[in-house]
C-alpha cells in the first residue's frame, strides 16, 4: 500500500490542492491527515471541506492542536497565532468546528501509529525536535513506525535494541527505507507551512511494500496564498514566512 501523509496544511488552499494533485499523479492507496488542517492560513472552510470530503474513501484525520484551538481558542498562543485562530474559529460555521471537535488525537493501523505531535501524552502537544523527545515517543507505544508532524520540519529518528535514538533529515524526494529491525519516528515536513527554509510544500509517501517514506517537495502558488492572506487582513508575517520557508 502507498500512504499519503499530510500534515500542518494550515489552511493552505493551494498547497494541499498542489500536493493532493502530486500524490494522485505518483499513485497513492489512502489519505492520512496529521494534524492542524486549520490555522495561520486564509482558507479553512475549504480544507475542512476539503479533507472530509476524503474521509468517506478511507482517509483517515488526526486532531492537531491548531483544529483543537479553533474550536474553542486558549490562551498561551503566540500573538499571530492568537490573533489567526480566533479569526479561523470565527469564519468556520458551527458544523465545521464540531467536526474537528470529534477528531481523534492519534489512530493506530498495523505497525503504524499516526499522531500530530508526540505519541507521549497526544493532548499536551510535544515537539518531537530532538533525539530525547523522540525516545519519550517511541516508550509511550508498542507501535514500531510513528508518523507526526507538528515541527514542520522533516526528520527521522530511529532506535534499535533500546539504544539511543539516531536522527537525520530526509533528503526531498528520496526514499528512505524503514529497516525492520529499527523502530522509527517520522517527523512529515508541513504542507501548508514549512519552517526548514524551503518553501515548497511538503508531504510524506509511505510505501508499506517496499519499507520505505518519501518527503516529497511541491511548489505551489504561495503568491495567491499571500493575495489571501492580506485580503483576510490577517498579520503580514503569516504571508512573509511562507516566501521564506520559516
Amino acid at each position: 500500500m502507498r500512504i499519503g501523509l499530510f500534515t500542518d496544511i494550515h489552511g493552505n488552499r493551494e498547497a494541499l490542492d498542489s500536493c493532493l494533485d502530486h500524490a494522485a499523479a505518483v499513485g497513492i492507496d489512502r489519505h492520512v491527515f496529521l494534524g492542524d488542517l486549520v490555522g495561520y492560513g486564509p482558507d479553512p472552510a475549504y480544507i475542512v471541506d476539503r479533507v472530509r470530503g476524503l474521509v468517506g474513501t478511507g482517509a483517515i484525520v488526526i486532531r492537531g492542536n491548531h483544529d483543537d484551538y479553533a474550536v474553542k481558542p486558549k490562551r498561551g498562543m503566540s500573538e499571530m497565532a492568537r490573533i489567526a485562530i480566533e479569526w479561523t474559529h470565527k469564519v468556520l460555521d458551527a458544523d465545521a468546528r464540531a467536526w474537528l471537535g470529534t477528531l481523534p488525537f492519534s489512530a493506530q493501523e498495523d505497525d503504524r501509529l499516526y499522531v500530530h505531535a508526540s505519541a507521549a501524552e497526544p493532548p499536551e502537544w510535544h515537539y518531537i525536535d530532538n533525539r530525547a523527545a523522540a525516545e519519550a515517543c517511541l516508550a509511550a507505544t508498542a507501535q514500531r513506525l510513528i508518523f507526526c508532524g507538528h515541527t514542520h520540519v522533516p526528520a527521522l529518528f530511529h532506535s534499535i535494541g533500546g539504544r539511543p535514538a539516531e536522527h537525520f533529515r530526509p533528503l526531498a524526494n528520496k526514499p528512505v527505507p524503514l529497516l525492520p529491525a529499527r523502530r522509527w519516528v517520522t517527523v512529515v515536513g508541513a504542507v501548508g507551512q514549512p519552517r526548514d527554509r524551503n518553501p515548497n510544500a511538503c508531504w510524506g509517501l509511505l510505501d508499506t511494500d517496499e519499507k520505505s517514506i518519501a518527503m516529497m517537495r511541491v511548489p505551489y502558488e504561495i503568491d495567491e496564498t499571500l493575495r489571501k492572506i492580506n485580503a483576510a487582513d490577517l498579520p503580514e508575517w503569516l504571508g512573509i514566512r511562507l516566501k521564506e520557508g520559516r
